[in-house]
């Protein structure tokens, strides 16, 4: 049994490492045309293209992650409170479009290792698990998840900070079946 408090400790079983991405800043990107002018100032300003359909990418140097959520919503993921706070005040003129902070209601498990579409399948299904630069959204341990890759035998899972707990029991409890067979 975990205790409350633990439940945030990493989790290395199976061939699996699972560990909260503790100090993720995560905002949303949400615009009316994929195309328009609020998609030229993410460009501009980030240096990469709003994401195509179920498409995720990192940039060269690993600080910003863009992950596609809908037709005209877009996850985007990095590491610096400060490089969101300068994205967010470039992109707040662009008329079309604007950045919501969801850096306190999101939290990021990376997960890494070989069984990973293993444990995803078995949260999930296999429509839960995202191929290298691809992001998925669908229901792990019957809670809505984007689960998203950029590099291969690693994804990145976001859940709603409610159920995150939740999420992170589920994998604790299939990893114990993983190392029981």
């Amino acid at each position: 049994m975990v205790e409350p408090s633990e439940w945030r400790a990493p989790i290395e079983a199976a061939g699996l490492a699972v560990r909260m991405e503790e100090g993720m800043q995560a905002a949303t990107l949400r615009y009316f045309e994929p195309g328009g002018t609020f998609a030229a100032a993410v460009r501009q300003s980030t240096g990469a293209a709003l994401p195509q359909p179920l498409e995720a990418a990192q940039s060269a140097d690993g600080q910003l992650t863009l992950a596609w959520r809908s037709p005209t919503e877009t996850l985007l993921l990095t590491p610096s409170a400060e490089r969101l706070a300068q994205l967010e005040a470039r992109l707040a003129s662009a008329p079309d479009g604007c950045l919501v902070n969801l850096s306190g209601g999101l939290e990021v498990l990376r997960v890494t290792g070989e069984p990973l579409a293993d444990l995803l399948c078995r949260l999930g299904g296999t429509a839960s698990v995202p191929r290298p630069g691809e992001a998925r959204r669908s229901r792990l341990a019957d809670v809505p998840v984007l689960a998203l890759s950029v590099r291969p035998g690693e994804a990145l899972l976001l859940v709603d900070r409610a159920y995150a707990e939740h999420l992170v029991g589920w994998i604790r409890e299939t990893l114990l079946d993983f190392e029981g067979a």
